[in-house]
């Protein structure tokens, strides 16, 4: 167990902001590769195997934004992945395992290639749908209740995510730029350390004696072509 769990954060969770707390990122700060890569991986790969329809979604119409997503990803390890490498047919990943590049199945590729969970928004009518996902590592939802809802429907029943910052929030989706990413992270407590948590509806506690820390750093980035957006997560969990 504690191989999946990291040791360390790449910012300072008590940095608390204003929601939606968004910031500017390097687009070589994209994705990352951490401690608990090859722990987290494998444990990617028992879920997308054992529990597919549980970790992967799609919705009809979906298929040009899923294949530039794959393009764009490989592409930007091709550029930045640390440990990465990029051949015309597969990926060999920093922990030695070599990956194919099935382009019939773009969002379970993903889910073998990196360590952050990816989600596809599109703009659909007035609002940003989730259109598909890859999504190994929920925290306290399930893909299946939030696959094809527009952002105000995902957040539901989050407390703040009143209709004042869901107005902000889509405009953050509309206004996002190409090679101008953003990101912001939350923090929560969790009495255990399990990173699949696809609980219903329910909320994790925030009272701070739980033993584990759990916190996501989510990125927001818009794919030139499609004009999609990806919401990409990097789960950390650490022991208190």
């Amino acid at each position: 167990m504690t191989e999946i769990l990291q040791q360390r954060l790449p910012y300072d969770v008590d940095a608390k902001r204003a929601l939606p707390g968004i910031a500017p990122l390097n687009m070589a700060d994209w994705l990352l590769v951490d401690e608990a890569f090859g722990a987290q991986m494998a444990e990617r790969a028992r879920l997308l195997q054992e529990q597919r329809d549980d970790v992967l979604a799609v919705t009809d119409g979906a298929g040009p934004a899923m294949a530039e997503l794959l393009q764009y990803v490989l592409g930007w390890l091709a550029e930045y992945g640390v440990g990465y490498d990029v051949s015309a047919k597969q990926v060999r990943r920093p922990d030695g395992v070599t990956v194919p590049i099935d382009r019939d199945d773009p969002m379970g590729t993903l889910g073998h290639l990196v360590q952050e969970d990816l989600c596809l928004l599109e703009k659909r009518g007035e609002e940003h749908v989730l259109s598909a996902a890859v999504l190994c590592f929920p925290a306290s939802w399930r893909l299946a209740e939030k696959i094809g809802r527009p952002l105000t429907g995902i957040h539901v029943p989050v407390p703040e995510y009143d209709d004042a910052l869901a107005r902000r929030v889509q405009r953050l989706f509309d206004g996002v730029q190409v090679d101008r990413p953003l990101w912001r992270f939350n923090a929560l407590n969790y009495a255990d350390a399990v990173l699949h948590q696809p609980r219903s509806r329910i909320q994790p506690s925030e009272t701070a004696d739980l033993p584990y820390l759990r916190t996501e750093r989510q990125c927001v980035l818009r794919l030139p072509e499609t004009r999609a957006c990806v919401f990409s997560i990097h789960s950390y969990v650490l022991a208190r």
